[in-house]
């Protein structure tokens, strides 16, 4: 499993930090993919124990949305994913008065499709538009060290010296130590981003906002947890060998982003 992990990462690494710098169109591309596979995913945890299925038009309208908002944002029009997410609401109340006879299970599922929306393609929609402001590139390698330093130092600190359960009823694996180790990666993540390209941006700031995304990526690893321990599903998928699905890989970027982008909004 370590060796897959390592393999994938060496593999697949290249080509993202290569279409994050070239930017533009391969990059609202690469992020396209991504929402599509995410909302793939994320519909099978979700409908895993859905009785009956939801109507083609619900699961439809979240596959064509999640990549529209990324062009969408793309083509500077940002504005357009919340048409684009409230097309889908408006479609999927369509759906709902096609089959009165099952209007509340379509009515769930439709609020479901809406929370795949909301939870997978708008933060890749708030990625794409930290990319296109200056020193774009430079905070998304930021936001990437960060949390997948957070990730590794969480995984080993926790595997070798882990002994505290964190939340053993969501996930029996992780403890307070491999938090804490995940935290302590953060810093130094933080710490070496802030002196090689975060130009104008102090030490104490790039490290507070680390700690936060730091602590929201683990709250996003924990809720992807909780969702496929409910649906009784190990993995979101098997895309990525060694790490499951791209949910399982992007859970946590998936909360941290926000805080990113509202930093970057407010302050910057």
């Amino acid at each position: 499993m370590h060796k897959q992990r390592w393999l994938t990462g060496i593999i697949a690494l290249p080509i993202v930090i290569l279409l994050i710098v070239l930017g533009g169109i391969y990059f609202a591309f690469l992020l396209a993919l991504v929402s599509v596979i995410g909302m793939w995913e994320f519909d099978r945890i979700q409908y895993a124990k859905s009785d009956p299925h939801p109507p083609p038009i619900v699961i439809g309208s979240g596959y064509v949305a999640a990549p529209l908002m990324i062009l969408a944002a793309h083509a500077g029009f940002p504005a357009g994913a919340l048409c684009l997410l409230s097309a889908a609401i408006i479609a999927g109340g369509a759906a709902a008065l096609l089959r009165v006879d099952q209007a509340h299970t379509t009515v769930q599922h439709l609020a479901g499709q809406i929370l795949g929306l909301a939870y997978v393609a708008g933060p890749l929609v708030m990625v794409l538009l930290i990319r296109s402001n200056p020193q774009g590139v430079a905070w998304i390698f930021y936001l990437l060290m960060v949390i997948f330093a957070g990730d590794t130092g969480a995984y080993y600190v926790g595997s070798y010296w882990g002994k505290r359960k964190l939340c053993p009823q969501v996930s029996p694996k992780k403890t307070i130590e491999g938090a804490l180790g995940g935290v302590a990666a953060n810093i130094v993540a933080a710490s070496l981003a802030q002196i090689l390209f975060l130009d104008g941006v102090l030490w104490g700031p790039a490290v507070l906002l680390a700690i936060l995304a730091g602590a929201a990526g683990q709250v996003g690893d924990l809720f992807e947890s909780i969702f496929k321990r409910a649906a009784g599903i190990k993995d979101s998928g098997n895309i990525l060998p060694g790490h499951g699905g791209i949910l399982d890989r992007i859970d946590a970027l998936l909360f941290a982003i926000p805080v990113v982008y509202g930093f970057h909004c407010l302050f910057l």
